[in-house]
């Protein structure tokens, strides 16, 4: 059975992100807001973003509200932020697998990558 799980950790800090809003988008047809979590102590959301029956062969997206975490973390950071709300297009083409979508966050860089 598939399942979408994310992590957000702070490189800048190095620590977990707590507190990050995240949304998940489907994009298959018109973009269409799944639903919406906030990162536990751990970075982590407590259950899968996306699993059983609704999760499907597609492209998605995670919209990551790291301006507003940044903000409460860092209060030197200049103003408008250089990142935001970070948005990370993927697809899933195995309805049985298990994808992981992490996010490595500083206030001037990001990344990403398919985890496991």
């Amino acid at each position: 059975m598939g399942r979408l799980t994310t992590h957000v950790l702070d490189t800048a800090l190095g620590v977990p992100a707590k507190g990050l809003k995240i949304e998940l988008w489907s994009v298959i047809d018109a973009p269409e807001l799944i639903s919406k979590h906030e990162t536990n102590d751990d970075g982590r959301i407590d259950t899968p973003i996306l699993e059983g029956s609704a999760f499907k062969v597609g492209t998605y997206e995670l919209r990551f509200h790291a301006g507003d975490y940044l903000k409460a973390t860092d209060k030197d950071l200049p103003s408008p932020l250089f990142l935001d709300v970070i948005p990370i297009r993927f697809g899933i083409s195995e309805a049985d697998s298990h994808y992981h979508v992490p996010l490595l966050l500083s206030p001037f860089s990001y990344s990403t990558y398919r985890g496991s």
